[in-house]
């Protein structure tokens, strides 16, 4: 007869017989409770993204609407609506061309094109088929000259070229822009000034330099022409190609 040891004090007594068996069904009892609640919370959070994704919604903050947003295809911009101001004479932009330098000072755009003359009782260009106009004011950064942008578009080449007498005889009748913050000159005053009319594909770009103490004078001095015939290049760079 083998006589069993009671087991030294502290130590616990192993299990033995059924009490093993129990013990083991308990445990994958427990395993398969943890089990199912871990298939279950897979299910709790999976299920509600199914859902959003079938009924073209996610939940917030994970970004699946923007992101199927942003991948769907963005219908291009037609040319009247990306001829605007700030997409062709950004006001961050510096503007450089050969030793002219120059900044941005003041921006506007229309599509009515007798808001950019003087005279708003009669459309110098009402016949000869203007479809919007857009003007800048740069101002150069070595020198107090002020240079007024004014680009017109029309339909196409063939149109803007039979404007562009039109435009040159009567430049004056057209609005100067000056920088934010600057009046323009008293009615009798007629500051000297350098003027460039150009033609670029069916655009045509409108340059007028003046000093910025609307100095007067009968012909433009070097300055002013430089200062003309760069803003000009400038000005036609964006429509060279359209």
């Amino acid at each position: 007869m083998t006589i069993e040891e009671d087991p030294a004090a502290g130590d616990p007594r192993p299990p033995t017989g059924h009490r093993v068996v129990g013990e083991r069904r308990r445990q994958v009892a427990m395993w398969g409770v943890v089990a199912a609640l871990a298939a279950g919370g897979v299910w709790v959070v999976a299920t509600p993204h199914r859902n959003g994704a079938a009924s073209g919604l996610a939940p917030s903050g994970n970004g699946t609407v923007a992101a199927a947003v942003a991948g769907q295809p963005v219908a291009p911009l037609t040319e009247s609506q990306s001829f605007a101001v700030e997409r062709y004479f950004p006001a961050q932009r510096s503007y450089e061309f050969d030793a002219y330098r120059a900044r941005r000072t003041a921006a506007r755009d229309g599509t009515d094109c007798l808001a950019v003359q003087i005279d708003k009782t009669r459309d110098a260009l009402e016949e000869l088929g203007c479809q919007g106009w857009l003007a800048v004011a740069l101002t150069r950064t070595d020198q107090p000259v002020i240079t007024s942008v004014t680009v017109f578009r029309f339909a196409d080449p063939v149109t803007a070229e039979k404007a562009v007498q039109t435009v040159r005889d009567r430049a004056a009748d057209f609005e100067f822009t000056y920088p934010d913050g600057l009046l323009a000159p008293a009615a009798n005053v007629r500051p000297m000034a350098s003027t460039r009319v150009e033609l670029v594909g069916h655009y045509l770009t409108l340059t007028v330099s003046r000093y910025a103490d609307q100095r007067v004078g009968d012909a433009p001095d070097e300055v002013l022409a430089a200062s003309s015939h760069c803003a000009a290049a400038l000005a036609g760079q964006p429509f060279m190609w359209m």
